[in-house]
C-alpha cells in the first residue's frame, strides 16, 4: 500500500482519482491548491507519490513549482503530472525530470496503470 498526495483543484476530479486509488489499496491524501499540499508534504506524513495537475487556479505552472518544492522537501517522492491542456516544449522543460505524465479525461485503468508504473520507478 502507497501513500500518495492528489493535488487537484477540480473537486470532482479530485473525488473521483481519490476513489478510484483507494479502491485499489492504496492511502490518499488531497489538496486542492499548492498551499494546502506544501502543508501536507512539510508534516511528518509519509508520502510516497505526488500526483498533480500541472494547472493549478490561476496558477498557471502550479503543479510544476509544487513538484520542485516537493521534492526539494522529499527527494525520494515520485511525481505523477496530469493536464487537460496542450504540453508545450517550455512546460515540458519545468517538468521534474524523471516524472511520469498522464492526459485528462483519461480512463480507471490508464490511471492505474500509470499509478502501477509510478510507483514501479
Amino acid at each position: 500500500m502507497a501513500v500518495i498526495l492528489i493535488v487537484e483543484d477540480d473537486v470532482f476530479i479530485r473525488e473521483i482519482a481519490e476513489m478510484m486509488i483507494q479502491d485499489w489499496g492504496h492511502e490518499t491524501l488531497a489538496a486542492s491548491d499548492v498551499d494546502e499540499a506544501l502543508l501536507i508534504l512539510r508534516s511528518a506524513r509519509h508520502i510516497d507519490a505526488l500526483f498533480t495537475d500541472i494547472y493549478l487556479k490561476d496558477m498557471v505552472v502550479g503543479g510544476c513549482d509544487l513538484a520542485h518544492q516537493a521534492i526539494a522537501l522529499r527527494p525520494k517522492l515520485r511525481v505523477l503530472y496530469t493536464t487537460g491542456n496542450s504540453i508545450t516544449d517550455k512546460m515540458k522543460a519545468l517538468l521534474v525530470e524523471g516524472t511520469h505524465f498522464l492526459r485528462k479525461p483519461y480512463t480507471q485503468q490508464q490511471l492505474q496503470s500509470s499509478v502501477e508504473e509510478l510507483l514501479l520507478a
